[in-house]
Parts: C-alpha cells; sequence; structure tokens
C-alpha cells in the first residue's frame, strides 16, 4: 500500500458516506438505543474523536463499540483483537464487508469511525466530523446525568472556525507533512503545521481550553492530534521543528486534557506506533517500531487549573471504563 507519491502534495480523499443518525430518522436511521455499533481503531485520530465523545457523553451504553487492531492491509481492517478474529455482534472479520454490505461496489476508503446498523449489517456513515456533532446533538436522549455540552449554540461559529483552520493546518497538516512526495510540498506542511501550532500555543497561553472555559469539540479535535505527536508526527513524519514536550504551552494544555477523565485512559500508544510504523511501509521500510518516547510525563503536573475553567462546566466527569474498554496498562504512561 502506498502513502506517498512522487513529485506530489498529499491529498486526502474525502469522499464520505454521509448519511445521518438523527432523532427525527430523516436519513433513514433514527436514533435508537442498541441498533448502532460504533467500529474504530484506537490508533486512528479521527476515530479516536468518537471514542472520546462517546465517553463524555455517556452513550456506552446507547452505542455499542467494535475494536479493530492497529494494523490493516489493502483490504481493510481487521478485529484481530476479537476471539476467533471475528466482531463477536457484527459476526464479521474485516471491516469492509460493513462497507460491501451497504454498497457491493463501494470503491472509496474503508475507514474508521463508521458507524454500522446491527440488524442489517450495513455502515450507515463514516463521516467523521459529522459523526461527533451528532453525538452531541441527536443522541442527547441517552446522555448520560451531568453530561458537558460540547457543542453549545452559543459557541458553535468560534469552535467551527477554529476546528476549520486546526483541521487544514494541523489534524491534516501533519498527513501533509508525512505523505508529501516532494520537498517543496513538504516544507509548506511543515511551514503550516509550525505557524498554527505557534498561534495556538498564544490563544492558549491565556486560556484554558480552545473555546470558552470549558472542554469543547475543539478541544477533542486537537488532543487526538497532539497526543500522537512525539510517539509518531515528530519523528516518523518529519514533524520536527519540536517536540509537543518542548512546546511548553501547548505540551501543558495537552497533559491537562490527558489527565481529564474521557481522553487520556482512551489512548492506546501501542496501537498508535504499531499503526504508522507497521501499516506506512513506503515511509518505514524496515517495519521497526520505537521503543520510545517515555510516557511519563504525560502524568506530570501540568498547572493549567491556574487559568481557570472547568473542565466539564456544571457537568460531571464520566464514571470509569468497562473492563472490555480499559486499554492495557503496558500500553499507557506508568501510574505514578
Amino acid at each position: 500500500m502506498s502513502y506517498v507519491h512522487p513529485g506530489k502534495g498529499y491529498s486526502r480523499d474525502s469522499r464520505y458516506i454521509t448519511t445521518r443518525i438523527t432523532a427525527d430518522g430523516r436519513d433513514g436511521f433514527p436514533v435508537e438505543s442498541g441498533r448502532y455499533r460504533l467500529v474504530v481503531s484506537r490508533a486512528c485520530p479521527w476515530a479516536s474523536r468518537a471514542v472520546i465523545v462517546r465517553r463524555l457523553l455517556g452513550l456506552e451504553l446507547a452505542m455499542s463499540m467494535a475494536i479493530a487492531g492497529p494494523t490493516h492491509d489493502d483490504r481493510s481492517w481487521t478485529f484481530d483483537l476479537d476471539p476467533g478474529g471475528r466482531d463477536p455482534v457484527l459476526g464479521i472479520e474485516r471491516l469492509q464487508e460493513a462497507y460491501f454490505a451497504r454498497d457491493p461496489g463501494y470503491d472509496r476508503g474503508i475507514t474508521v469511525p463508521a458507524i454500522v446498523d446491527v440488524p442489517s449489517g450495513e455502515v450507515v456513515t463514516n463521516d467523521f466530523p459529522q459523526i461527533t456533532l451528532d453525538m452531541s446533538l441527536e443522541w442527547t436522549a441517552y446522555h448520560r446525568d451531568g453530561a458537558p455540552a460540547l457543542y453549545p449554540p452559543g459557541l458553535r461559529a468560534e469552535i467551527d472556525a477554529v476546528n476549520e483552520v486546526v483541521y487544514k493546518d494541523v489534524n491534516n497538516g501533519v498527513y501533509r507533512a508525512g505523505f508529501a512526495g516532494s520537498q517543496e510540498a513538504y516544507a509548506e506542511a511543515y511551514e503550516r503545521l509550525f505557524a498554527r501550532l505557534d498561534w495556538l500555543s498564544e490563544r492558549l497561553e491565556r486560556s484554558r481550553y480552545l473555546v470558552g472555559d470549558t472542554i469543547t469539540e475543539a478541544d477533542v479535535r486537537l488532543f487526538t492530534t497532539l497526543v500522537r505527536f512525539d510517539a509518531v508526527y515528530h519523528g516518523h513524519f518529519k514533524c520536527n521543528r519540536h517536540k509537543l514536550s518542548e512546546m511548553p504551552v501547548l505540551w501543558a494544555y495537552a497533559r491537562d486534557l490527558f489527565q481529564t477523565p474521557g481522553f487520556g485512559d482512551t489512548v492506546d500508544f501501542d496501537h498508535i506506533k504499531r499503526h504508522y510504523y507497521l501499516v506506512h511501509g513506503d515511509i518505514n521500510p524496515t517495519g521497526i517500531v520505537p521503543v520510545g518516547p517515555d510516557l511519563s510525563g504525560w502524568l506530570e503536573p501540568h498547572e493549567r487549573a491556574a487559568l481557570g475553567g472547568r473542565p466539564f462546566g456544571d457537568g460531571t466527569p464520566p464514571g470509569p471504563l468497562s473492563p472490555a474498554e480499559t486499554v492495557p496498562p503496558h500500553h499507557a504512561p506508568p501510574a505514578r
């Protein structure tokens, strides 16, 4: 599988299945508890957004979750973490099967996150930006008591504006650098990435969170890139002006979120490293997975509370993870 095309810049295929699951069922898929299964890989930053939002809002009982293994081949993600290599709810070995159940001629990316309609076995949507917004807006009947407002009406325009530039320059920017097929394309992506990280540092120097004084969708979207930065993007994608741990404001901000229930407890560093270093064979042909970096710093004090703000506003933190969704201890920072 080739990710780099010599002489060319990287362009993400954004042709997603945009069917929505809504409270009124206007696309034919009404919100129903137990009907849908969220398919993710903990390696993927786009899927990790959905994992975090689902947990913050308390949707675990309403929407089950399938966790694919950290690697995939040309055909798709596999359920090799499950007994027999088959998802116990959907009964499939590869996510590809759910895409082809929806469209036998499907010719786009077999991506995560994807939400599958369990009765039919068909993918409903893989439109990752909309999936998390709909969890906030359409699944309110199943939100837990104390769920935070991740997309509050009064802040939506500002959240959308921040998300747009963060996506272009940071979330997708690291890929534009890592998959660049020319020196010029790489340099342009590199400069845009670090210019935006400098902008974010200035913004977060005086504010605990990106928009408002509580966690919002904007923080979720930035976090999933930052948490992968030193483990993957700094070396593997050549985003090496500085490590995250060398950018004081962003490093403290990322640690603040990591130590907030719903964020760090969903992160699997082993899956993250194995995915990028094993799947991207044209970038890392040896398939050697780095031993580092040292993860202990993620649990060091961040001192961001001095800026004010409350992570969950008037709400409360999510409860403990179920054993089935708990990240193995050796895939996370060592407990202090």
